[in-house]
């Protein structure tokens, strides 16, 4: 059957704002049908074989009355509760054993009947008979209370839960932050040894490049200390004549010559050659040479005596002015 006709069918089922679908052998709703009818805002489903509501029937919030008994409904959708104008709900005899949490939403809630479902103890203690109109009127209150009861547990739970994840959360946050710091304290160890490894190998460094130094300068000034040895060696050894003076050469030069005459006047005085021609010349001079020593022997004497006084009289000076 093609989608316009079962609009065209369903419009068929639709009086006012009611929309009677029972005893169609359904077994599911039309929701998308049923959403093109926002006036319709009572719909009977009862005697069918539903076995449950899609989850898009809880967008169908213009509902008001609902009938679905004599079913095989085991369960609702969770978001029930969405239908918020929703005041009438028949579930009559169908296989429910609970109801959703989110049923406590259904504030203008004012029947319902859940009798002949294998409800659980507590919901069909709450719910009682519904055996008339005033028992389901009853019945909708009491299990919306019931249901509040319900929500506000797993409100609870659920927050517990939540406080617990937030506080397991905050304990993993902090031995996470304490890992990390824990790492960056050991990196900012290894980084310190670091250093301080690096510092120790340079200080070793530089104390060796230091002892090198200085041992090189102790070579070089011990090298030098030879050398200045040695050069005073040289010196001392191979270092140059000094130059005579003139006046010495030229004393020199009157020894040799008065020795050289002093050696012909013994030749030609002391040999058979005294009385050479060459020797005889050279015998008067020694001869004259004796006799002007002999007549100046007063002076010489007279000039050695003046010196003696006069180095006496020094010598006593001296004495005196210490």
């Amino acid at each position: 059957m093609s989608k316009n006709s079962k609009v065209l069918n369903l419009k068929d089922k639709i009086s006012g704002n009611e929309v009677d679908l029972s005893l169609c052998n359904l077994t599911e709703v039309p929701v998308r049908e049923l959403a093109l009818f926002p006036k319709a805002t009572v719909v009977d489903l009862s005697c069918n074989n539903i076995t449950s509501l899609p989850p898009e029937f809880c967008s169908l919030t213009h509902l008001v009355k609902v009938d679905l008994s004599k079913n095989q409904l085991t369960c609702l959708p969770d978001d029930l509760g969405s239908l918020s104008n929703l005041q009438h709900l028949d579930l009559y005899n169908n296989k429910l054993t609970v109801l959703p949490v989110s049923f406590s939403q259904l504030r203008g809630l004012k029947w319902l009947d859940l009798k002949d479902n294998p409800l659980e103890p507590d919901l069909a203690k709450a719910a009682g008979d519904c055996l008339d109109e005033k028992q389901c009127k009853q019945c909708a209150s009491k299990v919306l209370q019931h249901m509040r009861a319900l929500q506000e547990e797993v409100d609870h739970a659920r927050e517990k839960r939540l406080l617990r994840e937030k506080e397991l959360e905050r304990k993993r946050e902090v031995k996470q932050r304490e890992r990390e710091a824990k790492e960056k304290e050991a990196r900012k160890q290894e980084k310190a040894e670091e250093k301080l490894k690096r510092r120790k190998e340079y200080n070793a460094q530089m104390a060796a490049l230091a002892a090198k130094e200085q041992q090189k300068k102790k070579n070089e000034q011990k090298k030098k200390k030879n050398r200045q040895a040695a050069d005073k060696k040289v010196v001392v050894e191979s270092g140059p004549k000094p130059r005579l003076s003139l006046i010495g050469l030229l004393f020199k030069l009157l020894l040799l010559v008065l020795l050289g005459l002093a050696g012909v006047a013994a030749v030609c005085r002391l040999t058979d050659l005294q009385k050479e021609a060459m020797c005889v010349p050279v015998n008067f001079a020694v001869d004259d040479g004796l006799l002007w020593a002999r007549e100046q022997e007063g002076v010489v004497r007279q000039l050695v005596h003046n010196l003696s006084s006069a180095a006496k009289e020094f010598l006593q000076s001296s004495q005196t002015s210490k």
